[in-house]
Order: C-alpha cells, then sequence, then structure tokens
C-alpha cells in the first residue's frame, strides 16, 4: 500500500479534532509512522523554556493515554490492510516524541575499513555498539543530506508514476 494510499485512509479514519491539520505519515516496509501536531498547552507569559518543554511533554502524554484504545483499534485495522505495524507520535511546538516503535535488525556486510570507523565510534564512547554506531552513523547522513534524499525520493516517485501509468503486459 503507497503512502498516499495509507495518508488517505488515515484522513477518512482518524478523528478530526486528535490533530492540528493532516498528519505526518511515514511508510516502509516494515512500519507506519503516524504523528500529528497537537495544539499546545497554556503556559504563563514569559514562562522559561524548560517550563515550555514540561508543558508540551505533558499535552503529549495527556494525548497519548486519553487515546490509546481508539489508536490501537485503528493501528490493527491498517496494520490488516497493510501487513505493517503502526507506530504514533506528536508533535507540540519543538517537542516531537515517537510511541512504541520498531527496532528492526538490518543484515549488512562490511568490509574492515567501514568496520574500524565503527569500532573506533565503539571505542571513544559515541555508540555502545557496532549497531548504535552504525544507526549513529545513517542518523547523521540522514540529517545532513535531507536535501539530497528528499531529491531522490521524489525521482523515486517519479519512476514509479511512470511504471504505473505503462502498458500492461
Amino acid at each position: 500500500m503507497a503512502t498516499e494510499s495509507v495518508r488517505g485512509w488515515l484522513a477518512g479514519r482518524l478523528p478530526q479534532d486528535w490533530f492540528e491539520g493532516p498528519p505526518e505519515v511515514t511508510v516502509d516496509r516494515e512500519e507506519i509512522t503516524v504523528v500529528g501536531r497537537l495544539s499546545g498547552p497554556p503556559v504563563e507569559e514569559g514562562a522559561s523554556e524548560h517550563e515550555r518543554r514540561a508543558a508540551a511533554a505533558g499535552r503529549i502524554k495527556a494525548f497519548r493515554e486519553d487515546t490509546r484504545e481508539a489508536r490501537i483499534r485503528i493501528a490493527r485495522e491498517l496494520e490488516h490492510r497493510t501487513g505493517r505495524k503502526v507506530a504514533w507520535g506528536a508533535v507540540v511546538g519543538e517537542h516531537r516524541e515517537l510511541f512504541t516503535t520498531l527496532s528492526v535488525p538490518v543484515m549488512t556486510r562490511l568490509r574492515q575499513p567501514d568496520r574500524l570507523v565503527l569500532d573506533t565510534l565503539v571505542e571513544s564512547g559515541v555508540a555502545r555498539s557496532r549497531s548504535d554506531a552504525l544507526a549513529w552513523c545513517v542518523r547523521l547522513v540522514g540529517e545532513h543530506a535531507d536535501e539530497w534524499l528528499g531529491r531522490l525520493r521524489e525521482a523515486m516517485a517519479d519512476v514509479r508514476r511512470v511504471r504505473e501509468a505503462g502498458p500492461e503486459l
């Protein structure tokens, strides 16, 4: 099921009062992540950044607890339709929190120079294990190559559309 189909299904299925606008939907081979923007809680004018962060965290916790049963029901329906697990998250201001996401093992083969990079990260205390070091590297590339990765994803979507419009075999 394509991201657009999942997004459309959720637009019809999610309660209208949950999020400010449509949720951010991310789909990969194993998981669908649905992250919605929540209205910020009222805080006093001049409140410290620490107080604002605590209020945002409290707002997200309340949403998580208040919507748990409905989110589970919707996730089961979507899991049945797609064969993928569903994770949820929420954003208040700059505070973003994901609930119960998958951590999927990925097999990779690395030559010694690449393993030495991972081992350096582990030995220096940047990462606890090679697995953590590799995840750290992937996050770093994702942050610094965001524009390039976005263009690559757009190109892949164009190729998919051209294939779908092609002749029947």
